[in-house]
C-alpha cells in the first residue's frame, strides 16, 4: 500500500483548515428562528449562537400570568439556539467533508 507523502498530507490539512474557516465565517450570515405560544413569541438567532431579535405579541403580555410569558420566551430562545447549533454543525461538517455524519463532540 503506497504511503501518502508528507507534503500531500500538509496540503490537504491546509485545504481543510481553509474550508473550515470559510464555513465558520458563513455562520454569521445564517439565521434561524423559533416561535412558541402559537407565534406569540418569536426569536431569531445567528449561526454564531447569538440572539438577534425577540418579538413578543401584545397578546402574550398578560399581567396576571407573567410566568407563562417567561416560559414562552425561554422555550423560543432554547429552540432557536438548538436550531442555530444544528445549522452550525451542518455547515462545519460539510466544510470538513463529513457530509451527514454526526460525530458527537466534533463540532
Amino acid at each position: 500500500m503506497p504511503q501518502m507523502n508528507m507534503q500531500q498530507m500538509m496540503k490537504q490539512a491546509r485545504k481543510m483548515q481553509e474550508q473550515l474557516a470559510a464555513a465558520q465565517d458563513k455562520l454569521k450570515d445564517v439565521e434561524v428562528s423559533a416561535s412558541t405560544g402559537g407565534g406569540m413569541v418569536k426569536v431569531v438567532a445567528t449561526g454564531e449562537m447569538q440572539i438577534k431579535s425577540i418579538e413578543i405579541s401584545p397578546d402574550a403580555c398578560d399581567p396576571e400570568d407573567v410566568e407563562m410569558l417567561q416560559d414562552m420566551v425561554l422555550a423560543a430562545v432554547n429552540d432557536a439556539l438548538s436550531s442555530a447549533q444544528e445549522a452550525a454543525n451542518t455547515q462545519m461538517s460539510a466544510a470538513a467533508g463529513l457530509g451527514n455524519m454526526n460525530i458527537p463532540g466534533l463540532f
